[in-house]
């Protein structure tokens, strides 16, 4: 009774209130969008919109189509999913730096198990050092974690530039070594702190060691000292250090985000993985 094609239109201009901006969003002129909205109102025999030149609001039977459309699309696209679901099946176990599973990762892996139902995924968040070191002996198939710049194993997925972070009410002394919150050995971003700061003169007091992402969240809130990250990936409710210049800590550091896998003959689970990531960095780094 109810065309999904006609079902998105109509929750488009539901939700932007415009004829003209949900034609933009679903790419297709406005006398289409208004097209499949008058079908729809004919199919439900009752108004759905108020319109003018100036407004368009939802009636009160429009109120009630939002909640069936939403429901229809929603059991249209389980339908589409399922029977169009890849027939791959397999294992890929699969690492990941703790920097990336606080993101967007987790969400990708989730839409890859829906679009891959028969892979077994076994995940595994640790240091990316320690992860890279878990593929060389043959316990993981795939890892996502970062490498030194200038270091040439596995395959580039984008460059970060990593920038010192603390709570925003914390104050760097003016002089001093600097309070350093951090992974321990052997993590790539604490040796590439411990580095920058005693390049800059200034040298580093290690405050706190925790081997998790939120234990060096937590102690930076905590106002214990300030944590070398990713510029891209923040951890939540810490800023970035305010310095007299941006070299004031040392010089800039570069990190690269690396895909690296166990063999150079993938299996078609592990294809199907780095396709999953890759096509979506974009999504990681945002």
């Amino acid at each position: 009774m109810f065309d999904p094609v006609h079902l998105r239109s109509f929750l488009a201009v539901a939700r932007t209130k415009s004829f003209t901006a949900a034609a933009r969003r679903l790419d297709l002129r406005q006398s289409t969008v208004s097209q499949h909205v008058g079908k729809l109102e004919n199919a439900a025999g009752r108004r759905l919109f108020l319109r003018d030149t100036h407004s368009v609001e939802l009636t009160a039977d429009g109120s009630v189509m939002v909640g069936f459309a939403t429901s229809i699309l929603e059991r249209h696209s389980d339908a589409e999913r399922y029977f169009t679901q890849s027939g791959v099946r397999g294992r890929v176990r699969f690492g990941a730096s703790e920097d990336l599973v606080l993101h967007e990762l987790p969400r990708i892996l989730g839409e890859f198990r829906r679009s891959h139902p028969l892979v077994d995924l076994e995940l595994t968040v640790a240091l990316s050092e320690v992860l890279f070191r878990q593929l060389h002996e043959g316990r993981l198939d795939l890892v996502f974690g970062k490498r030194r710049r200038g270091d040439q194993h596995g395959e580039l997925v984008w460059t970060d530039r990593l920038a010192f972070f603390a709570a925003p009410d914390f104050v760097p002394d003016a002089e001093g070594p600097v309070p350093l919150v951090t992974y321990p050995p052997p993590s790539i971003t604490r040796a590439a702190a411990l580095d920058a700061l005693e390049k800059s003169g200034r040298g580093a007091r290690v405050a706190c060691v925790t081997d998790s992402l939120n234990g060096l969240r937590a102690a930076c809130l905590a106002g214990l000292g300030v944590v070398f990250h990713a510029e891209t990936l923040p951890p939540a409710g810490l800023v970035p250090v305010r310095m007299r210049s941006r070299d004031d800590w040392g010089p800039a550091v570069d990190v690269e985000f690396v895909l690296e896998a166990r063999r150079s003959v993938l299996s078609e689970p592990e294809q199907a993985l780095r396709a999953a990531i890759l096509e979506n960095a974009d999504r990681l780094r945002a």
